[in-house]
């Protein structure tokens, strides 16, 4: 996207079918000019928020009759002049509107550019504007509220402050280094040095684990659905969607390719994948429903194998189990009303739709606390690779200095931490210690 490019941009802001209203959204130097052409008032220049009533036309005929919301650039979302019109939903209209603007001299936004404005006319951080999109995708309302956070800034005040405490311990280092003779200055010895960065890493620390948490309440998680034919998986798949989406019969290998099917429990989408059964086949077509069952079991996050209760568990079972990791896996005892003595198994039965002792596995296993629903955090996989980031660096500092190396090599790891904290924010400019050293330090005192 070339940020230099001031073109004066139009786009319908709202889903394109037939509605009650429909807005237009446009954006750029000049657009008060265009919008004066086409409209039956005539707008005077703008220097605070107007709302204006009023007609569009095209060589004397109306095409519709709209409401112009204004913002001057001081204002507005993007940093540029914008208008916003409003006018009836029907898609011939808005299509209509838009078409005239084209022609008299704006151009069809881009994906995402309007954000893109607001973010390198400095409205908005990066954080901030991955937000936009993370609301328009949200699926529950705890995702939407995390969302919420992250686009009201309160994510971005996670990172604002270890940058600073990374640039006041990279200050400190480099008045030592340039002015040695400054006796009463405070020492960047091994101790304050790895005491300071061990401070700011548990405080990494602690933003990664939150953000691992909120990727799960925001994104979902992945949930297998696996054993052998005739296991009740696909009834357990019903149970759990609450709808007959999955074909039951007492056929074995009926599932011949992955169902699947999206549940929110307690705040977080699962999305379940009803496999096809595991077992030796000789037919083509079952065989790659159970190579896509084995890859599906490879992908997910949680692993239930689903065990025919009346039979007990089999040898077969068993494989099945040694395909998953441990740590992610649920073994069920389907038919729990049938089934033989099997403490050790979350028990249930898919066909009556007693599954409640499986949903509480199931959030058990996500440990996630009332917390993490209410935190503000970096959660998607650019800010976490960042966070680790961060946090192999502030270790890289802390080893050089315990170790004894020089004081330049510290730092140096340091001011690699403080960059990736601009990169998160996606501040891009070139970084100068020589302010932040001043802002601190009375050095010619």
């Amino acid at each position: 996207m070339n940020v230099t490019n001031r073109d004066i941009i139009v786009a319908l802001a709202t889903p394109p079918f037939k509605s009650a209203l429909s807005l237009i959204r446009c954006s750029g130097d000049g657009i008060f000019e265009l919008i004066n052409s086409v409209f039956s008032k005539e707008i005077g220049p703008i220097s605070e928020k107007e709302m204006v009533y009023g007609k569009i036309i095209d060589n004397g005929q109306t095409i519709d009759e709209v409401m112009l919301f204004m913002y001057p650039k001081h204002s507005s979302v993007t940093g540029e002049d914008v208008v916003e019109i409003t006018c009836h939903g029907s898609m011939l209209i808005a299509n209509e509107i838009i078409s005239l603007l084209i022609s008299k001299g704006a151009r069809y936004a881009t994906k995402g550019e309007f954000t893109a404005r607001s973010f390198f006319n400095g409205k908005t951080d990066l954080i901030k504007a991955e937000a936009v999109n993370d609301l328009i995708n949200a699926t529950t309302k705890e995702a939407k509220n995390i969302t919420l956070m992250a686009l009201s800034g309160e994510s971005s005040n996670l990172i604002k402050p270890l940058k600073k405490e990374i640039a006041d311990l990279l200050s400190l280092i480099e008045v030592n280094i340039d002015y040695p003779e400054y006796t009463d200055l405070e020492e960047a010895n091994e101790d304050k040095i790895v005491s300071t960065v061990t401070m700011i890493q548990e405080k990494v620390l602690n933003i990664l684990t939150q953000g691992k948490a909120a990727k799960v309440i925001k994104e979902g998680v992945n949930v297998a659905i696996v054993g052998k034919p005739n296991a009740g998986k696909s009834s357990l798949l019903n149970a759990l969607l609450d709808e007959d989406k999955a074909i039951v019969t007492d056929i074995p290998g009926t599932t011949r390719d992955i169902v699947e099917g999206d549940v929110s429990i307690g705040g977080v989408v699962y999305h379940l994948l009803d496999t096809a059964g595991i077992r030796e086949s000789g037919e083509t077509i079952e065989e790659i429903g159970i190579k896509k069952s084995k890859e599906a079991i490879d992908k997910a996050d949680i692993v239930i194998v689903v065990i025919d209760g009346s039979k007990g568990i089999t040898k077969e079972d068993q494989e099945i189990i040694d395909l998953a990791d441990k740590e992610k896996t649920i073994i069920v005892m389907n038919k729990s009303d049938i089934a033989e003595n099997s403490s050790d198994f979350v028990k249930i039965s898919a066909k009556n739709k007693d599954i409640s002792s499986l949903i509480e596995k199931m959030k058990e296993m996500l440990s996630l606390e009332e917390k993490n629903f209410t935190t503000p955090s970096l959660s998607n996989e650019r800010q976490i690779t960042l966070l680790k980031k961060i946090d192999g660096l502030l270790s890289d500092a802390k080893r050089d200095s315990l170790y004894g190396a020089p004081i330049d090599l510290v730092s140096a790891s340091l001011l690699s931490a403080y960059r990736c904290c601009e990169e998160l924010l996606g501040e891009n400019k070139s970084l100068d210690l020589t302010d932040e050293i001043f802002s601190r330090f009375c050095v010619g005192k």
